[in-house]
């Protein structure tokens, strides 16, 4: 099976814009105000347009220190963007997520560029940004909800210990949600776009696994690293 994917035109591409439209509409037309949505699609755009022409750029650099580069970046703004759900920042916090989410998500973008697909040379652009970029995000994510269910439980009364393990189930639910629903509801982004690429369904299968493998491993990981370190802290603070 093979083909290139199909090139969207601008008309084409205005036409996708046709159901958001009627969404705010009906927005504007129920009174509840269409400024968000405008402002999100905005940005939306934005971004998307910018980062085309980052990864563009990217793409066809053969400097391993810019690549390199680009992923201590999108480590640093994870680990700033995880603490989110816990309405405050300060380092050490940060640092404690920043900890969790490296030694969760390093050693298995390592282990799946260099020993599953075998990247050459190792700072291939094309493979290295879009997966560390897959990875961070979903460690982000896992410790995001670890992190706040762990001071949830924490505020509650709960033992560190006990509010630890809460915070690692709650991490869990979304990554086994998703193993489970993979190929039964859901086709996943990267198996769907290699599809409409061209790419043999079964090969397409093949890297879906990996993917699935990878996030819930570095999820998974940063998640118990995270809830560790945190409940650490907090029996040093109590004892």
């Amino acid at each position: 099976m093979g083909g290139q994917v199909l090139e969207i035109s601008l008309a084409g591409l205005a036409l996708a814009f046709v159901p958001v439209a009627v969404v705010m509409v009906i927005l504007l037309r129920w009174s509840q105000g269409p400024g968000n949505v405008a402002y999100a699609l905005a940005r939306m755009l934005l971004q998307l347009l910018a980062i085309g022409y980052v990864l563009n750029f990217l793409f066809n650099t053969q400097q391993s220190w810019i690549i390199a580069s680009v992923l201590t970046v999108m480590l640093l703004a994870a680990s700033w963007i995880a603490m989110r759900p816990l309405g405050r920042r300060n380092s050490a916090i940060y640092r404690r997520a920043l900890l969790a989410i490296a030694l969760g998500s390093l050693p298995v973008l390592i282990l799946i560029t260099q020993a599953v697909i075998q990247v050459q040379p190792w700072y291939s652009p094309q493979y290295v940004i879009p997966l560390g970029g897959m990875i961070f995000a979903g460690a982000m994510n896992a410790v995001s909800l670890a992190a706040e269910r762990q001071m949830a439980e924490g505020e509650a009364g709960k033992s560190p210990l006990q509010a630890r393990n809460a915070g690692l189930q709650a991490a869990l639910i979304p990554l086994v949600n998703s193993l489970l629903a993979v190929g039964l509801v859901s086709l996943p982004g990267m198996m769907t776009g290699q599809v409409l690429a061209g790419v043999d369904p079964l090969v397409a299968a093949r890297y879906q696994i990996v993917v699935m493998c990878m996030l819930f491993g570095a999820g998974g990981l940063s998640a118990a690293c995270y809830v560790w370190l945190a409940s650490r802290a907090a029996g040093e603070t109590t004892g």
